[in-house]
């Protein structure tokens, strides 16, 4: 299988969880709050802009971005030629719903086409021993939206995480590596192979970190079965720390087929912590943000 040429996304498009984790903010931040969760943003693009001063490809990077703190770095990267994934679901929800107004409104298309980014971008939680309604329902509206996005020549990038239910973990002793590695890959297969048969149809899957060669192998291959070649898969970082990060980012170079990644928290969330404690300067921050994007673009490569 051929293997486009990788992309390396610095993903900010955190909402519900940065508000609270990060900001410490309970509730919905004031206009003066999200002025400055705005600025924050702002910053971390610095860094991947100081990145590609400093070597990385520009035609190799983009940015994950959101329109409610994140605009104006959207509009910044769209002006200067940085490929752009914006996210069109509501943040911090179980179950996918869309962030602006409902399928029927197409209000959601309308912020799309505002922005006009290169990839519209969907995170969906979905484990196959979820309930059938809460499955049913969800399969029903992604495929509503990747119609409705392939109809407008938009690339869909889908966000898949397969969170372990109760009785799985029991399966692997409450171990989470254990269920990343014994049972998440065929979880991710038979979920993508439901949403494939659903008429869910991303272009781009952006997939949890996966231990072995062969599990992301068959990752690969459930992506693209069918005739589906041209389907990409990149990896998500999950906020893992950076040496099983770099194990993921090897095990996909390795496995093939596999494009580049989309790693957020990882990079900007612990020099964001430090700048908001005051302990380190805008250019502080700007520099730890560009080297921890190098070190996973260069790591990656190296694979």
């Amino acid at each position: 299988m051929s293997t486009p040429d990788p992309i390396f996304i610095l993903a900010m498009d955190h909402r519900a969880s940065l508000v609270k984790d990060v900001y410490r903010i309970d509730g919905s931040p004031t206009p003066a709050q999200a002025a400055t969760i705005s600025v924050g943003k702002q910053l971390v693009f610095r860094g991947l802009q100081r990145a590609v001063a400093d070597g990385v490809d520009r035609a190799s990077v983009g940015v994950l971005v959101d329109e409610l703190y994140g605009a104006e770095v959207a509009r910044e990267a769209r002006a200067a030629g940085i490929n752009l994934s914006m996210p069109i679901e509501q943040s911090g929800r179980a179950t996918f719903e869309l962030e602006f107004g409902d399928l029927a409104s197409g209000e959601w298309l309308e912020h799309v086409d505002r922005f006009d980014p290169d990839q519209v971008k969907v995170l969906v939680r979905f484990n196959p021993a979820d309930s059938e309604a809460s499955r049913s329902a969800q399969l029903t509206d992604l495929a509503a939206v990747s119609r409705a996005l392939a109809d407008r020549d938009r690339v869909l990038l889908l966000e898949l995480l397969v969170p372990a239910v109760a009785k799985q973990l029991e399966q692997v002793g409450g171990d989470a590596v254990a269920y990343d590695t014994d049972l998440r890959p065929a979880l991710t297969v038979e979920v993508i192979g439901a949403m494939q048969s659903a008429g869910v149809e991303p272009d781009i899957w952006k997939i949890e970190g996966l231990e072995t060669t062969d599990a992301a192998r068959l990752v690969v291959s459930a992506a693209r079965q069918g005739g589906r070649d041209a389907v990409r898969c990149i990896i998500l970082g999950r906020d893992a720390p950076v040496e099983r990060l770099d194990h993921w980012l090897d095990v996909a170079a390795e496995a093939g087929g596999f494009s580049g990644f989309a790693i957020g928290r990882s990079i900007w969330e612990q020099p964001l912590r430090q700048h908001l404690d005051d302990e380190i300067s805008d250019d502080e921050l700007i520099a730890q943000v560009a080297q921890n994007l190098t070190h996973f673009v260069e790591r990656y490569r190296a694979g």
